[in-house]
């Protein structure tokens, strides 16, 4: 008689334990930032794993990493389960890995029943979800559907001096045993389990979250430009102060983007000065902005506002300004199909549950291009993330694998 695949909480509570310890840091977090030696001995455990389970292993030259149980019928696309396992580098242990091993925890629990699924049920670990050693983010997913490609990245140069054709090599050249695929196999559906990344399950005391849909992400980087000179001989009169064109701007923008609409968001997380002495005005000034919203034509308008703001600043303290975008994602709206399983999935399992839009950009955005797709948040404590105090109850965690082994059964059969 054929078991019920049932999640192995204690099982996966070591895994998530065990794979903190891979770039591990001093406080509880992680840095294992994509395609470092860290996350290449993390794709290693995983794929060492799944080869004593007898799973198959590929990986395609994005780095991708494939993880497959066959199904009775291999002619039939398989159903794809997973996240990441890159982090910020000061990330936590959960964001990425809690969906990359609760899947492969599925994956386990149908081996562990001898269950039989008509079509392979394979797990996916995306390249650089993170976009913090190499940016744009999402880099795996956006090359598996078409929107990207590998060569398009060859020229990045991570923050620590590496270059990304070389550590992808690295990366690829250090499992031999992964099989290589081309980019873009054929799936059939997707489903992805992430935190929350927000305090709302948290707060509504709810076990999980039907993510509908992802809000549009536009990344600007801005540099003013003026005249560097000397801080005690450089009256008013002769200054051309790039530091004080950038704060002008911010300070509007700061006070009129994200008070005037909730849905709005505005960060600026990188903000740099040249040449960066104590006693020299600057002759120029960087940083970066992250606009994000769930309506499309909201991003464009932000991304004006910011233009004229930092123009307007630029002309009042006789300096220029140069804005390039360097990463757009327009929002993005999951297949109800998807979120109908996922839901209904929720009240076979009697937890509780809400639909919701996701803040935070994922790798399911992409995917939902070409397949049906969709997420499963579970409550993070005091909603932080990117941050070495992230922390999931195993509760949630258990609760998020079994919503999400329950919703992968419905959408195999």
């Amino acid at each position: 008689m054929r078991l019920t695949p049932e999640i192995n909480g204690e099982r996966l509570l070591r895994r998530l334990s065990d794979f903190a310890e891979i770039g591990g840091t001093s406080v509880g977090g992680v840095n294992r930032q994509a395609l470092s030696k860290e996350d290449c001995a993390a794709r290693h455990l995983l794929a060492d794993l799944a080869t004593a389970r007898g799973f198959k292993v590929f990986q395609d030259p994005i780095a991708n990493l494939f993880l497959r149980r066959e199904g009775r019928n291999p002619a039939q696309p398989p159903m794809l389960v997973g996240s990441h396992l890159d982090s910020q580098p000061t990330g936590g242990r959960f964001d990425g890995a809690l969906g990359t091993l609760a899947a492969f925890e599925v994956l386990e629990a149908l081996e562990d029943a001898g269950y039989d699924t008509e079509a392979a049920i394979e797990v996916v670990a995306w390249t650089n979800e993170e976009g913090s050693r190499f940016a744009p983010g999402v880099m795996g997913s956006m090359a598996f559907v078409g929107a990207a490609h590998p060569h398009d990245f060859q020229s990045l140069t991570a923050s620590d001096g590496a270059y990304f054709t070389e550590e992808l090599g690295a990366t690829l050249a250090a499992l031999p045993l992964a099989e290589m695929r081309p980019l873009g196999t054929p799936i059939s559906a997707y489903l992805e389990l992430h935190i929350e990344q927000g305090p709302s399950l948290e707060r509504e005391g709810l076990a999980a979250g039907v993510v509908t849909a992802v809000q549009g992400t536009r990344w600007l980087t801005v540099t003013f430009l003026g005249n560097a000179g000397h801080a005690g001989t450089t009256s008013l009169g002769y200054r051309r102060d790039p530091m004080v064109a950038a704060t002008l701007a911010l300070s509007r923008l700061q006070a009129s983007i994200m008070p005037q609409d909730e849905d709005a968001r505005l960060t600026v997380g990188r903000f740099s000065a040249h040449p960066g002495s104590i006693n020299a005005i600057p002759d120029k000034v960087t940083f970066t902005v992250d606009i994000r919203h769930p309506d499309a034509a909201s991003v464009t308008s932000i991304d004006a506002k910011v233009r004229a703001a930092c123009e307007e600043a630029a002309l009042s303290q006789r300096c220029s300004v140069e804005i390039t975008t360097s990463f757009d994602m327009p929002p993005g709206s999951f297949s109800k199909i998807m979120t109908d399983r996922i839901e209904a999935a929720a009240q076979a399992l009697g937890l509780s549950y809400k639909r919701m839009i996701s803040g935070a950009f994922h790798d399911a955005l992409f995917v939902a291009r070409v397949a049906p797709a969709a997420m499963i948040f579970v409550p993070c404590r005091d909603g932080i993330s990117h941050n070495e105090a992230e922390y999931v109850e195993p509760t949630d965690i258990i609760n998020g694998a079994r919503l999400l082994l329950e919703a992968t059964l419905k959408s195999a059969r």
